[in-house]
């Protein structure tokens, strides 16, 4: 087992290093970099598409430099390359592109950039004079949060609920349970955060719980017992509409895996040997079809800390990082577009590392070291 670990650890150098070559060669043709972006906030052309959460204004430039070696765009000394440029003096342009460090050649600036996040040097952001390390970790209670309790709540009902569903296969209660997964899995989580906000925060119905932040300005003032009550009651609706879409996939595998582990021998066996049918499901069927499940854990967590809350975010006013991700992409904050992308693919490997692990834990039967990596 610690050869394998071994080689999965070595085979995340090769991965990441691929992973972000081809991200990086993908910017160089992506119109719109934060030249770009420069130029229209000094033509007087810059959109409001990069507005922040809570009325915080987006897309204003620093005057401090950017770290080097992080960025993409074409570099040179024409404007006319620059869509809205003419009638700027070219020096202008050059130090827009040097104080950017876009005067480099591509493939130089691929090499810096990468020394740097070796190092977990991951530099400030272009238009937030703030580092990026900082803005991560100002926005990581929020995604932590959504994803840690979503991914909880979401495996404490699935997992009941597909278990009961495959010991009643067939039965109405499998009927009627099918009918509310498939309306779960058919409903956007997007679409049924809308829905709650006006029934049950102050759209149109009742005015029940918060609809903006993750805790209210005064919780610092409050008793502990009523800072839990208010972070729990302003997570409620963002919780609930990632609930109600996630749930749906994993009933549905807890119950085929039990499903296929039930109808095998050795469960007709021991249920020959006298065994009650709630030891034979829970000491023999149980660690054999929840293999899947448990071990797809840490991926699932990741897959909702990084990935699943974006659209919760903007609707609930939460600002974690699916928020950040999506404003860097819309004003090219390059340092932060590449910086979380190293962070995180490097966490998702690592991820999927303790997933086969935890393949073993649950059965040590399984032996990776006789499987090729």
């Amino acid at each position: 087992m610690y050869a394998y670990i071994l080689r999965r650890l070595l085979l995340i150098v090769p991965t990441l290093f691929g992973i972000m070559v081809i991200n990086f060669v993908v910017v160089q043709f992506v119109p719109g970099g934060p030249v770009e972006q420069m130029i229209a906030k000094l033509t007087g052309d810059a959109v409001s598409a990069t507005a922040r959460v809570g009325g915080q204004a987006g897309g204003e430039v620093k005057t401090t430099a950017p770290p080097k070696g992080v960025g993409a765009g074409a570099g040179g000394d024409v404007n006319s390359r620059y869509r809205g440029a003419q009638g700027l003096p070219p020096d202008l342009i050059k130090q827009i592109e040097k104080q950017f460090g876009l005067d480099k050649p591509a493939h130089e600036r691929f090499w810096i950039m990468m020394k740097n996040y070796v190092r977990f040097d991951f530099g400030d952001s272009y238009f937030q004079d703030r580092s990026v390390a900082q803005l991560v970790i100002d926005k990581m209670p929020v995604s932590i949060s959504l994803g840690l309790w979503t991914t909880i709540l979401v495996y404490l009902i699935s997992i009941p609920l597909g278990i009961a569903k495959a010991v009643r296969d067939g039965t109405k209660f499998d009927v009627w349970t099918s009918g509310v997964v498939i309306f779960g899995n058919a409903v956007p989580s997007f679409l049924f955060a809308v829905l709650l906000i006006i029934l049950f925060a102050g759209g149109r119905y009742f005015d029940w719980f918060p609809l903006r932040g993750l805790v209210s300005p005064e919780w610092d003032h409050l008793p502990w017992y009523e800072q839990v009550t208010d972070y729990f009651w302003h997570l409620a609706l963002p919780l609930l509409s990632m609930i109600i879409g996630g749930f749906a996939s994993l009933t549905m595998l807890t119950k085929n895996s039990f499903i296929e582990e039930i109808n095998k021998q050795y469960v007709v066996t021991a249920r020959s040997k006298g065994l009650t049918e709630r030891r034979v499901l829970y000491g023999h069927v149980f660690r054999n079809a929840m293999l899947i499940v448990i071990a797809g854990f840490p991926s699932a967590f990741i897959g909702v800390l990084f990935t699943g809350a974006l659209l919760t975010e903007v609707i609930f006013s939460l600002d974690g990082l699916g928020l950040l991700g999506f404003e860097a992409a819309l004003t090219r904050d390059y340092p932060v577009m590449f910086g979380t992308l190293y962070f995180f693919t490097l966490l998702g490997l690592l991820m999927g590392i303790v997933g086969d692990i935890m393949y073993h834990i649950v059965d040590p039967r399984i032996d990776f070291e006789s499987r090729s990596v």
